[in-house]
């Protein structure tokens, strides 16, 4: 099992810190404070043009007033750590580092309880943490 946990945290080690990195990102930007907007541009910009109507069967919603800075990057940090701007080879790798990131939490458990029974077995220091 240490074999396993070693040499796929080689490979997956750097995907796992592009998903980590992104999406702290994500929700950075979402976090972000927003930048004071005029109240009036603000309702300007989400009133439809004279005479638009919404066709039927559509979802029409009025454009984003803060989509400016950071905030406005929320969706391209969401496609880059989901994988989907690099097509269907990195929506499949970023569900492969989802995999593997619940390998290495199981494996990392087993490694560690085996080394601490074999640390009890010896009775060297039967304690849960050790230096």
């Amino acid at each position: 099992m240490r074999k396993w946990h070693r040499w796929l945290s080689v490979f997956f080690g750097v995907f796992l810190l592009w998903i980590a990195v992104t999406g702290v990102l994500s929700q950075v930007a979402v976090l972000w404070p927003a930048s004071n907007v005029d109240p009036a541009a603000a309702a300007a910009a989400q009133t439809p043009p004279a005479g638009f109507e919404c066709p039927e069967g559509w979802r029409c919603m009025p454009p984003r007033v803060d989509a400016t800075g950071i905030r406005g990057m929320v969706g391209l940090f969401h496609h880059l750590h989901s994988g989907e701007t690099f097509g269907p080879i990195g929506t499949a790798i970023s569900v492969l580092s989802g995999l593997a990131m619940i390998f290495f939490s199981f494996s990392g458990i087993w490694l560690y309880v085996q080394m601490w029974r074999n640390r009890k077995s010896r009775r060297l220091n039967p304690r849960w943490f050790w230096k």
